[in-house]
């Protein structure tokens, strides 16, 4: 089929000749695709192109909250050159999806709940014709107020048939009862981050001969995004199926199924392909958001700053619908410690509908905003007593073996005075000279207003966890199958390749499992067996366990034969660079001899140990791992005009195993200068539930210039023995550590609360000096 359309799927290349050796775990080979993207020739989902191509274009709200009175199409359809105008009238199967709930509509039909909800798609033979018979279809509005404000939705009119109220969650672990010596409060608020995806969202939808539809997408869980297809076309999910493009970087869900939808019902009505290419705007309008978040804190500890008690309460916005708000809030409330050991802790979690943009799944969810919340109070508790706040840190941190606040027991490494005492002990960067050579030192960048003698310098420090995998129940299942052919391996594994190097990985686990230099990964389509998402780290854990089980039962077809020759079991072979040899010296042989002639695979499974829900009190054993960060962050900071610029950030995390060290430096790197985005810039203003200046002018990401110096300090390698390889999931945990280490050390530098994210200037601003 994909031939027939003149589409072009990601082909599996070989690597260069060049880096096949050295190969295998522990080393830093390079990516794949990296020369064709280098190059200009990957392919991603926007450079898709098929015969008799129709263009498609969306219609969505203008107002954040509405009813819709009537929809005409008849101006749009009769427009030369449109072939397709369809709305809610035309869904044949369920109306609704979502990555949780199913709660929202593939086209609002009674109600808008949000700034830029579908109403309709059009499918016309050119994109500037498909865009102007999208604003030729006439809505009439009701115009209603907006429910904004997270606090009113509990006593607002329901916004949606399944209420305003997503998600309670009442922790309650300890005595309530006890007290410290000394209690410090805090309220904070996290604003709302954008994903900011590089590269268009883009896909391409091709009807197939039997009436079903082939969807070319950069989808991260191409299943369940066919599964969720099917139903709403009135298909069998074998009559879906989706081929995954080049994803260009993920850091949340990366296509909008409210954008995916939309394209099949274009192909089926028309039986043509038709093609769809987001602009920036309509990302922001349509992809899900970090979770806006209001949190309440009191800490009570004892007169040598030990942790007594924490109570909270922690709200999240989860916009006009639910997606995974229920995750989200299940790890906000279950870190809302941080990794403390606190033996009375009494959490209120709850997550609302509003009219304001969906939230969902972004990198770190939940955990990002209660760090920020938690290692501000302790930044108090140290001033309240007069302690470094880098000692209170360390008399409360937690290690194998103590319980979580959700009576979970930590069994994994969990080496956080460790972390915490590396970036300690870490050299300061010097201070900045007072010359006109060093001007661009100062905040605010090269011949900035600011003056030298209105810049501080502070020290802070923040420390992270996350959950790996799913929670709470959640079945984490990946199925893999390993081929090997004339002595080149295949990988066939439904795990989509986001940036976080899973190509790479299955590569080095076969090589290093079967002594095969030359391996390919096959592109990824719904006709494999599902990976799930890929997210939380789940494909180095999940799918690269099932890589490597399925190339051990390959290697024990490999060497039976001769083991069984030579009178002695598979265990006493070995298969080291590339060659087959027997524990007493007698058998020496090369794999490409031994598996010359044969045809060789297998297919596995790895599917984690179980986890359970949180019960009516926030107990149970709801997350499989934890990955654990330690930062320390120098900032300068001009008090006159609140301006910050971050120095360096020295950083130590457990790794687990380091797999690969150049692409685990990369994630690191990368996650820690996505914190610095969401600590001082990243804001996506949302008044009266409208997205105001929906692009990358109004939404400022840091560049490279705001990149500050990263020291990685140090590497625990101390293996998880429940997980593949011992691994652990690398790039959410500075994500979530970065933005709470930065607002510490402005605190230190200004003396100021600093109790919001992104940090404004005025938070920064020094009065009294």
């Amino acid at each position: 089929m994909s031939n027939e359309a003149g589409i072009a799927p990601p082909a599996a290349e070989p690597a260069p000749a060049a880096e096949l050796s050295p190969h295998g775990l522990g080393v830093s080979l390079p990516h794949a695709d990296a020369r064709a993207k280098t190059e200009g020739t990957f392919p991603y989902a926007a450079d898709l192109w098929a015969e008799g191509l129709l263009w498609a274009a969306v219609l969505r709200s203008p107002h954040a909250h509405a009813r819709i009175v009537s929809i005409d199409t008849t101006h749009a359809r009769e427009m030369p050159g449109v072939r397709a105008v369809v709305t809610h009238e035309d869904v044949p199967g369920t109306p609704r999806h979502g990555r949780g709930a199913p709660d929202r509509p593939v086209f609002a039909s009674d109600v808008v709940r949000h700034h830029g909800e579908p109403i309709a798609a059009v499918a016309a033979d050119h994109p500037d014709t498909a865009r102007m018979a999208a604003a030729a279809v006439i809505v009439e509005y009701e115009v209603l107020d907006p429910v904004t404000d997270p606090e009113q939705a509990f006593e607002a009119e329901p916004l949606h048939p399944d209420g305003n109220l997503i998600r309670h969650i009442p922790l309650h672990h300890g005595d309530p009862e006890a007290a410290g010596e000394v209690v410090v409060e805090g309220l904070y608020r996290i604003g709302r981050q954008d994903p900011a995806p590089i590269g268009a969202e883009a896909g391409l939808a091709v009807p197939r001969p039997d009436g079903g539809v082939e969807l070319y997408l950069a989808s991260t869980d191409p299943h369940h995004d066919r599964n969720t297809a099917a139903a709403c076309y009135a298909l069998s999910p074998e009559r879906v199926k989706i081929v995954v493009t080049g994803v260009p970087g993920a850091t949340a869900d990366r296509e909008d199924q409210g954008f995916q939808l939309p394209l099949g019902l274009l192909a089926l009505k028309t039986g043509c392909p038709v093609k769809l290419t987001a602009t920036r705007e309509e990302s922001f309008l349509g992809h899900v958001h970090r979770h806006p978040t209001l949190l309440r804190y009191r800490h009570h500890a004892d007169a040598e700053g030990r942790i007594v008690k924490v109570e909270a309460q922690i709200l999240l916005d989860a916009g006009a619908y639910a997606d995974t708000s229920a995750e989200a809030l299940a790890a906000a409330v279950s870190f809302a410690c941080g990794p403390y050991v606190v033996p009375n802790a009494f959490i209120e979690g709850w997550a609302v509908r509003t009219n304001n943009p969906p939230s969902g799944h972004v990198r770190g969810e939940g955990a990002m905003q209660v760090c920020a919340a938690y290692e501000a109070q302790m930044d108090k508790l140290a001033r309240k007593l007069g302690l470094d706040p880098a000692e209170v840190r360390l008399r409360n941190v937690l290690a194998t073996g103590d319980v979580l606040p959700i009576g979970q027991t930590v069994t994994c490494p969990a080496p956080v005075a460790e972390l915490l005492q590396a970036v300690q002990d870490f050299p300061l960067p010097a201070l900045p000279k007072d010359t006109p050579e060093e001007d661009w030192l100062l905040p605010g960048g090269p011949e900035g207003a600011g003056e030298p003698g209105a810049v501080r310098r502070g020290v802070g420090y923040g420390l992270g966890m996350v959950h790996m995998l799913g929670a709470e129940g959640a079945d984490e299942v990946s199925t893999a199958t390993v081929k090997v052919h004339d002595g080149v391996a295949t990988v066939l594994c439904a795990a989509v390749e986001t940036g976080q190097g899973f190509t790479t990985l299955a590569r080095q686990i076969v090589q290093d499992t079967l002594g095969v230099e030359e391996v390919h990964v096959a592109p990824v389509d719904t006709d494999q067996p599902s990976a799930g998402a890929g997210c939380r780290g789940r494909h180095t854990w999940v799918s690269g366990g099932a890589v490597e089980r399925a190339a051990k039962m390959v290697r024990t077809q490999l060497l039976q034969p001769l083991a069984h020759k030579f009178g002695m079991s598979t265990e006493l072979l070995q298969i080291t660079d590339g060659k087959i040899t027997s524990y007493d010296g007698v058998l020496s042989t090369t794999v490409m001899e031994a598996m010359e002639g044969k045809e060789l695979w297998a297919t596995a499974q790895c599917r984690p140990h179980p986890t359970e829900p949180l019960d009516a009190s926030g107990q149970g054993d709801a997350f499989v791992g934890l990955a654990f960060c330690a930062i320390r962050a120098v900032v300068d900071v001009d008090v006159e005009l609140g301006s910050v610029r971050v120095v360096e950030l020295a950083v130590a995390q457990d790794v687990g195993r380091i797999l690969n060290p150049a692409q685990l430096a990369a994630r690191i790197e990368a996650g820690v200068t996505q914190g610095v985005g969401i600590a001082l810039t990243e804001n996506l203003r949302t008044p009266r539930g409208l997205i105001r200046h929906p692009d990358l002018t109004g939404y400022a990401l840091p560049t490279a210039l705001d990149a500050p110096d990263i020291r990685i300090v140090k590497l625990v390698e101390e293996r998880d023995v429940v997980a593949p390889f011992g691994a652990k999931s690398v790039s959410a945990v500075p994500v979530v550590t970065a933005p709470a280490a930065i607002a510490s050390a402005v605190r230190a530098a200004t003396g100021r609360p600093v109790n919001r994210l992104p940090i404004r200037p005025q938070a920064a601003v020094v009065t009294d000096r």
